[in-house]
């Protein structure tokens, strides 16, 4: 059986809007410190709160692994912003289908990012002692897309939710 096309529910919408949104903020400001080392973004609070700070850092590419791991001239070595990009439009996409496999997939890139994000909550606190606005508010981000994943996953075959 195929997949049908549906509306990803306007919360989902919302989310992956706001995720995308936030990623090419982010990816605006890490190219913009590139070229002018005295850029500051909007998000940049003070010494403390400072995303530009957190995106130019080793653990903004790549998620200071894929270097380590496969090289710096690695296409997977890209900047994180480039995988939320990725990850928000996916997300939508695969919302927007109403099949087993859409399901099953949502769920666990969702858990994939909550995974993600748990690890560069760490880097963000206790490697980097900072405090990053976009960075926390993308992490509610998918935590909300991860319950909704949760919530539109099917039960195991044959039986009906709520029965």
């Amino acid at each position: 059986m195929g997949a049908t096309w549906r509306s990803p529910g306007w919360v989902r919408l919302a989310l992956c809007l706001a995720g995308l949104g936030l990623s090419l903020y982010a990816l605006h400001v890490k190219t913009a410190r590139a070229r002018d080392q005295d850029y500051r973004a909007f998000c940049d609070v003070g010494t403390a709160i400072s995303c530009s700070r957190v995106f130019s850092s080793r653990w903004g590419r790549g998620f200071g692994l894929v270097e380590y791991v496969l090289g710096a001239d690695s296409v997977l070595n890209q900047s994180n912003s480039i995988f939320g990009c990725i990850f928000y439009t996916v997300q939508l996409l695969l919302g927007c289908l109403q099949s087993r496999w859409a399901s099953l997939l949502l769920v666990l890139s969702s858990l994939l990012s909550l995974a993600g994000s748990v690890y560069l909550a760490w880097i963000l606190f206790f490697v980097l002692y900072d405090f990053c606005i976009v960075c926390i508010t993308t992490y509610a981000i998918n935590v909300g897309l991860t319950v909704l994943s949760f919530r539109g996953a099917p039960g195991p075959q044959g039986k009906v939710k709520g029965h």
